[in-house]
């Protein structure tokens, strides 16, 4: 077999690597142009169930049957199958990459058999909760009441609210430019950055004109603050949304309040994303095409 493959040009030299160090040099050296949060994510799957399963065993020995019995292992435990299905993509990935580069002849992860990921069920608020909501927003803290306004009426992902400055905003053509987010950095006590938007999704909006009307009185209250605050006052990105000293705010800050937004107007089970489904749905039911929404 090893002639015949030397012949046809299929042989492979057996290589003595273990599948975890294999793996450390991919995590090292073939993610570039991942994002912080992707790779430590990447590696946290790697370092808490990989390599604690199959990092011993030599890369080249690797099967079909090594793989598919810890995936059979992870779905008995309290991962739900969209983890199980990320964990096998990290690993498929990685020996994908070594099969370009020589080191196997084909993926052992190609037959494996993944759990069925339930599809989740999208609850757009309705008429009834989305006025309620509007009626508390109009006596709502600064700067919360703002910021679930105009995500509710622009369809925008937190971070891409939270990473907006005011030179986005466009009042005398009334447009929204999202061109960045703010992104929590996974590892512990590494703070936050700006990067695009997710998929690069950069694009122009023209919300309604209370959005508009509701971002000037936020500017004015916005400006109270900084003079209220003084010399403490920090807000360098010139953020629409910040706290009293002029700081972005937190994503758990901003998740809990919604949370307990939600949960005063009786609908706790709501969530914050629940907005960007809700601006979809009711878009489309007052007229709007669907490349129109898709697009916004």
């Amino acid at each position: 077999q090893i002639t015949t493959d030397v012949d046809t040009g299929a042989y492979v030299a057996p290589c003595a690597m273990k599948f975890s160090e294999w793996l450390d040099i991919w995590l090292e050296e073939y993610l570039t142009g991942r994002s912080p949060l992707t790779v430590s994510s990447y590696e946290s799957y790697a370092r808490n169930h990989i390599k604690p399963a199959l990092g011993a065993i030599r890369l080249d020995h690797i099967t079909p049957v090594h793989i598919q019995k810890f995936i059979n292992a992870l779905t008995k435990t309290a991962l739900s199958p969209k983890t199980v299905k990320n964990i096998h993509g990290i690993i498929h990935r990685c020996l994908q990459q070594a099969v370009l580069i020589g080191y196997l002849r084909d993926n052992p992860a190609d037959v494996c058999n993944l759990p069925r990921i339930p599809r989740s069920h999208i609850q757009p608020l309705s008429d009834e909760q989305i006025a309620a909501m509007i009626h508390q927003l109009q006596s709502y803290p600064y700067p919360y009441a703002t910021l679930y306004f105009v995500t509710l009426f622009t369809g925008m992902r937190q971070g891409e609210a939270l990473g907006l400055s005011w030179a986005d905003i466009d009042f005398n053509r009334s447009t929204i430019h999202i061109r960045r987010q703010l992104r929590k950095l996974r590892k512990k006590g590494a703070g936050y950055e700006f990067a695009v938007p997710k998929d690069n999704d950069s694009r122009l909006i023209r919300p309604a004109d209370a959005v508009m009307l509701f971002l000037r009185k936020h500017r004015a209250e916005q400006k109270r603050q900084q003079l209220a605050a003084g010399p403490l006052w920090s807000n360098s990105e010139d953020l629409v949304f910040t706290n009293e000293f002029g700081n972005h705010l937190a994503h758990i800050t901003v998740y809990k309040k919604f949370k307990g937004l939600a949960a005063d107007l009786g609908f706790p089970a709501c969530r914050f994303h629940d907005l960007r489904h809700t601006y979809a749905v009711v878009s489309l039911e007052n007229g709007d095409d669907i490349k129109t929404v898709q697009e916004n």
